[in-house]
């Protein structure tokens, strides 16, 4: 297991990171078997475990909580705030209120004095970025929080946050958490040249581009589009959709590429994301002993200008094939009347 340091923190961690976005209700519901998989990481050398208070309505955080019980001291501990948590409003969000609350039932549900990374899960246009990042500062200073950093932010709210952060003197954010695969390379445009020139770690998720590089689904194959990933989304896997032909397209090549390489189609997905000079630690998110074994026994494998050479004329750099999930969107394209003029009043007759 390779290892490197966490944008100026000084904080080391792996270079895979484990996910538990799949442990609890939404995924594996057997507390024991994921305590097992979070044991078996942590004996390959993984050292760092990404978590968030929604994942399974806390139930994610309570496992992983079980699970370092005595090992604490050795794992960096990351975990997120913003969506909402229960009914009723002040419930999510990124306002002083719902985070000092947020926290305090993040850290009980872990079973822990402190969390490591704390990440805001997605940017909130209700709350000015400043109350953010002092009530982020406050934790800092409290010793509840070592340091802070945001997940899915486009690039200019990165920006605007570390030019907040220099003028108000507060802390600011160290970490991004953003979506990148070889299917979905959006990101290199813009996010990643922004977060190298802040300092700024990076964590990434869905490396599979959400199961599509698993392997599982590939060109002239039926795929059953009534359960598992394709249930949920089954836009995105249909082969008879036409803007998925381009997808299944670039999984045969990538496939017969990684044959060439002598790996698997996952360990070659996971590689090309680790390549990223911008990159820290990629993400995976195991639901079975079978899926982290897989996944780990490619840990060593680094990618050369050839090979990289080869995936950039598979997918181009900055091109999305599809649209990750959980992206977030602006109010500017999500609401309509943020794109439209009021209707003048009629002067009286």
């Amino acid at each position: 297991m390779r290892y490197r340091v966490l944008g100026g923190t000084g904080i080391e961690v792996s270079v895979h990171c484990l996910g538990t976005m799949m442990f609890g209700a939404v995924g594996n519901p057997d507390h024991d078997d994921c305590a097992r998989i979070v044991h078996a990481a942590l004996d390959r050398g993984v050292n760092m475990v990404d978590t968030a208070d929604m994942y399974s309505a806390g139930e994610s955080e309570v496992i992983v909580g079980k699970a370092l019980r005595g090992r604490r001291d050795d794992v960096v501990l990351a975990t997120k705030v913003h969506f909402p948590m229960g009914e009723g409003p002040n419930r999510g969000g990124n306002s002083r209120r719902w985070i000092v609350r947020a926290v305090e039932d993040s850290l009980r549900r872990l079973g822990t004095d402190w969390i490591d990374l704390y990440q805001v899960h997605r940017p909130d246009h209700t709350t000015d970025v400043e109350e953010t990042l002092a009530a982020l500062s406050d934790l800092v200073r409290a010793g509840k929080i070592r340091a802070f950093g945001c997940s899915t932010f486009p690039a200019e709210e990165i920006v605007e946050a570390q030019h907040v952060a220099e003028r108000r003197a507060l802390g600011r954010f160290r970490t991004e958490q953003p979506p990148y695969s070889i299917l979905a390379r959006g990101i290199e445009a813009s996010v990643l040249p922004v977060c190298l020139r802040h300092r700024m770690g990076v964590l990434v998720w869905s490396p599979l581009a959400s199961g599509f590089l698993s392997g599982r689904y590939r060109q002239g194959q039926p795929v059953d589009l009534t359960s598992g990933r394709p249930a949920r989304t089954p836009a995105r896997f249909d082969p008879a959709l036409p803007g998925n032909a381009a997808k299944y397209a670039a999984v045969e090549h990538l496939v017969a590429l990684a044959d060439e390489v002598g790996c698997t189609l996952p360990q070659l997905a996971v590689a090309f994301t680790a390549a990223h000079p911008a990159v820290t630690s990629t993400i995976i998110g195991p639901r079975t002993m079978d899926q982290l074994d897989a996944l780990l026994a490619g840990a060593a494998l680094t990618l050369d200008d050839t090979v990289l050479d080869r995936i950039d004329e598979i997918v181009p750099p900055g091109v999305n094939l599809y649209q990750p999930d959980g992206v977030w969107s602006p109010p500017a394209l999500t609401d309509p009347s943020r794109r439209r003029r009021p209707m003048p009043e009629r002067a009286a007759a």
